[in-house]
Formats: C-alpha cells, sequence, structure tokens
C-alpha cells in the first residue's frame, strides 16, 4: 500500500496534472526542503526575492490566470502545487498564494487593462512582489470595519490607515490595499516607493516563522487617480480573492498532514523501546491508522473541491466546507505525530512540530475556524449568524 496515497486518489489526475505535481514534489525537495528548518529557525526567508524568482520559473505564480505571463492551468493543477508546496512548509505556500490568488488575482479581475499589463507579467516572473491589504489590528473576521480610509483630493486619493499580518508586506513592490471612501470599500494599488507609506516586520512569531510578515502604515499616502481598481466596488470584491486563497489551503494542509504522516511511518519503524519498533505497538498503530484516515479524507475532499471549482459549480460554501475539514484534520495528524515522535518531535530535526505550529496560524488566517463553521451554518438554514 502507498503511504502517499494509500486510496490511490492521484490516479483520477489527468498526465498534465501528475507532470505539475512531480515538478513542484521535485523542486521542493531539492531547493527548499533543504533549507527550510533553518529559515524557520531564523524567523524569516533570508532571499526573498531570489526565493521567488525561482518559483516565478516554474510558473507557480498566479498560475491558474489566463494571460500576462500567467501559465494557465486549471484549479486542480493548483491545488495540487499548494498541496506539494505545503508539504515542505505553509510559510512557502503562503509566500505563493498572497502573490497569486491574493494579489494578482485582484489585479487580473478587477483592475484596469494598464494595471494588468503593468503588474502581472513582472509579478507572474517573479521580478515583482505583491501583498494584499485588508486584516486590521481591530479588523479581521469583520473586515467590514476596517478603520483605514481613502479621501478624495481633487483627481487623487489620499490613504490614511494600519493593515495587519500582512505577508510579504515588507519585500512587496506594490500593496493591494482596501479602504472604506464615501461610496464603501474599494481596493487601491500603492506603491511601497509611495511617501507615507511603511511596512514594519512582525518578529517573535512563534508560528508560520518561515514567512516574512508585516505591518502597513499609510500616512497621508496620496496616490494619482488610475491607483484605483476600477472594478472592485464593495467588500465582495477582497472576500473573492480570499475565497481563492482559501482553495489553496484546503489543498495546502493535506500536503502537511502528509509529511507528518510519513515522518511518523519512519520514525515508527526505527525508533525501538522495550527492545522492538514502537510502530509494532498497538498503540502507535490506532494513531498512524487514524492519521491515514484524516490525511486521505483531507485528499479527497480537496480534489472534489477543486473538480467543482473547474468545472464551474465551486459555492464560496464549498471551499469553507474544505477548509474547515482540512484544517482540523491537519491539526490532528501534526499533533498525533508530535506524540509518536516523542521528545524528538520538539526539534528541528523533524518536520511535525513545525507543521503543528503553522497549521495554529493557517487555522486563523483566511477566515477562523468559527467564521467557516457559521458560513456552512448559514448554507444549511438560510440564516445568518454573524450579527
Amino acid at each position: 500500500m502507498n503511504p502517499h496515497d494509500f486510496l490511490d486518489v492521484d490516479r483520477e489526475l489527468t498526465d498534465e496534472e501528475r507532470a505539475i505535481r512531480d515538478a513542484v514534489r521535485d523542486y521542493g525537495a531539492a531547493e527548499l526542503l533543504p533549507h527550510v528548518a533553518d529559515w524557520f529557525d531564523a524567523g524569516t526567508i533570508p532571499d526573498p526575492r531570489g526565493l521567488a524568482k525561482g518559483l516565478g520559473r516554474l510558473g507557480l505564480f498566479g498560475m491558474n490566470l489566463s494571460g500576462y505571463g500567467c501559465a494557465g492551468t486549471n484549479a486542480v493543477s493548483y491545488g495540487l502545487a499548494c498541496r506539494e508546496l505545503e508539504a515542505v512548509d505553509s510559510g512557502l505556500r503562503s509566500f505563493v498564494s498572497v502573490q497569486g490568488s491574493l494579489a494578482m488575482t485582484a489585479i487580473h479581475r478587477f483592475g484596469s487593462e494598464e494595471q494588468r499589463r503593468e503588474w502581472l507579467p513582472r509579478m507572474a516572473s517573479g521580478e515583482a512582489l505583491g501583498c494584499f491589504g485588508l486584516t486590521e489590528p481591530d479588523s479581521g473576521s469583520d473586515p467590514g470595519s476596517m478603520r483605514t480610509r481613502a479621501r478624495r483630493d481633487g483627481a487623487d486619493w489620499v490613504l490614511d490607515g494600519t493593515k495587519m499580518w500582512i505577508t510579504n508586506g515588507s519585500v512587496a513592490d506594490v500593496a493591494v490595499v482596501w479602504a472604506a471612501t464615501d461610496d464603501g470599500i474599494r481596493g487601491f494599488l500603492v506603491p511601497a516607493s509611495a511617501p507615507g507609506f511603511s511596512a514594519n516586520v512582525i518578529h517573535k512569531k512563534l508560528s508560520l516563522r518561515a514567512s516574512i510578515t508585516s505591518e502597513l502604515v499609510l500616512d497621508g499616502v496620496r496616490l494619482p487617480g488610475d491607483a484605483l481598481l476600477p472594478g472592485a466596488e464593495g467588500l465582495r470584491a477582497p472576500l473573492s480573492c480570499l475565497s481563492e486563497a482559501r482553495f489553496g489551503i484546503v489543498w495546502g494542509v493535506a500536503g502537511a498532514a502528509r509529511t507528518c504522516l510519513l515522518a511518523s511511518v519512519d520514525y515508527s519503524k526505527t525508533r525501538v523501546q522495550f527492545d522492538r519498533p514502537i510502530g509494532g505497538f498497538q498503540l502507535t498503530q490506532r494513531k498512524l491508522a487514524d492519521m491515514l484516515v484524516d490525511v486521505n479524507h483531507a485528499m479527497m475532499t480537496a480534489l472534489r473541491v477543486g473538480r467543482l471549482k473547474d468545472a464551474g459549480r465551486a459555492h464560496h460554501s464549498h471551499v469553507s466546507f474544505g477548509k474547515l475539514a482540512n484544517v482540523r484534520a491537519a491539526q490532528r495528524v501534526a499533533a498525533a505525530a508530535r506524540s509518536i515522535h516523542g521528545a524528538n518531535g520538539i526539534t528541528l530535526e523533524y518536520p511535525v512540530m513545525r507543521h503543528m505550529v503553522n497549521l495554529e496560524t493557517v487555522a486563523t488566517y483566511e477566515g477562523t475556524e468559527e467564521v467557516h463553521a457559521l458560513t456552512l451554518g448559514r448554507a444549511l438554514t438560510g440564516l445568518d449568524a454573524f450579527r
């Protein structure tokens, strides 16, 4: 039996999808995995632009978008890439997700033709980096309560406010910033060089450490009128981008869980206690069996949501279902893996504790477990319990 894919879910993939899966898996094993524990330990990515160019050459940024230098793959292919990246580390999947599913998708979907031509080809290649400024210090699950404001001043816009927990913020060339205006919430492209714009790195994180997270400060940032994303009106615009990022999480956490399972199987066969491998004890085998079920359920859920998306039949509630179920399953797997590894499980010599603490962040961002549970409750009852 194949512990990577016990139920042979990958047999449902096309040849092109398998080729993309293998290319990202091989790249991760050769270029990312040897370094990621050190990056996590250091609490940063030491060369984010070098990393971006490598991922850009592989075609991973905005890979399911069409035109402007993007690969134009289907949703399942993008999901598989996310799975293989997060099998290495959640921070690396987040790096790609924020660039492609959030910043590039916002420009591709809501930007002018000039904005698309200016930014998307360079972002697809990794030459330029973007970030997505929606969350604020006092506005997480309720983005409609944001305090960042954009006001008209002649032909210009002037932005004031603060965004928090912004992946890639301090290394981005452009920030997609969402702000309240007299006409509702609108999106703006803010170059990092704009006077009044600053990005402060958030230190002392205990999770997602192989990732750069920042606070964005906008202090009277003056932008020309064409900095506005013309097609983005209201909160539905940024939320639609978040749904794209959440789809990547549905797949990504299945990769993190798979890594934890495989590490635990290997460890259980080599760690000897009481004169035999601990994998021969009933309690350990029960843990491994439960982990195996969770990993394969997560893979099946991801593939089903991906096929619905490619068929144009995926509702955002399907993505909420996937994120709620798969993150919860991955957390169970990582916790069990940590226990199987015993004291060794808390070191960076093994991947399990790194994945375990990363998943604490993944459970919170792009919608908390509670938000997705309420989304499913609304889908079932037609009643909104958010307010």
